[in-house]
């Protein structure tokens, strides 16, 4: 299952790194290249049975001051 996810994640960027990098999109690259990482690491604890907690606790927790501040 692991392979598949590595599979996965280099027919991504396969797919679309020459096409950012041919029209010179470094910003365009970066922010692709954040996200697939982002992505790969919340995937591959899952694929190898970790539980992975909801990254919807820290956004909550991030955002929790500002929202008491505005109620």
């Amino acid at each position: 299952m692991v392979a598949l996810l590595v599979l996965a994640l280099l027919a991504i960027i396969a797919l679309e790194a020459p096409g950012l990098l041919r029209k010179k999109a470094w910003r365009e690259l970066a922010a692709f290249s954040f996200f697939l990482v982002l992505g790969f690491a919340l995937a591959l604890p899952q694929v190898l049975g970790f539980a992975v907690p909801s990254p919807n606790i820290a956004i909550e927790a991030l955002f929790r001051p500002l929202s008491d501040w505005l109620r």
